[in-house]
């Protein structure tokens, strides 16, 4: 995925795509973070040309969902706040970061994997959700919303 990154940076600096280049230099700059930060949280000594490439590729679609989820919520607030315009640049950068991140599974795919995740823990009540949680998003791997998920696996616990 970095590599990826680094490439449509440069296409984007060729194409004088001016929107496109600041969004992806702002998730590659999000993945130096990340990668600095678990570099001193696990005490890596490996040397590496970026600190981004600490990271494993589950980590990095963990910061572009961050990202991504920030891009929204700053949307939503600018459209309630009167400011289309700005709301508007919040959504084109949305659409850029989704193109980093896997295709959204679907409410029946995240059905079957919360039905089995259920049986998994032998959860009957609310008070498993948390441990019903964990073993779904270990197995959709950032394919899902966490949001999405919690209100299915609410459903079916409820």
């Amino acid at each position: 995925m970095l590599q990826k990154l680094n490439d449509e940076i440069k296409q984007a600096m060729r194409d004088k795509a001016k929107l496109r280049l600041q969004t992806l230099r702002s998730i590659l700059n999000d993945f130096k973070n990340g990668g600095i930060e678990k570099k001193g949280a696990k005490g890596l000594t490996e040397e590496v040309a970026s600190p981004a490439e600490y990271l494993e590729e589950a980590e990095m679609v963990k910061i572009i969902q961050s990202a991504a989820k920030r891009r929204r919520e700053s949307a939503e607030q600018y459209i309630a706040g009167h400011r289309p315009e700005l709301a508007a640049k919040e959504e084109e950068e949305l659409v850029i970061l989704e193109e980093f991140l896997p295709a959204a599974m679907s409410e029946d795919e995240l059905k079957g994997i919360v039905e089995a995740a259920i049986a998994e823990v032998g959860a009957s009540s609310m008070a498993d959700m948390g441990k019903v949680m964990k073993v779904v998003q270990g197995k959709v791997a950032g394919g899902a919303d966490g949001g999405v998920i919690s209100t299915i696996v609410r459903g079916m616990l409820g």
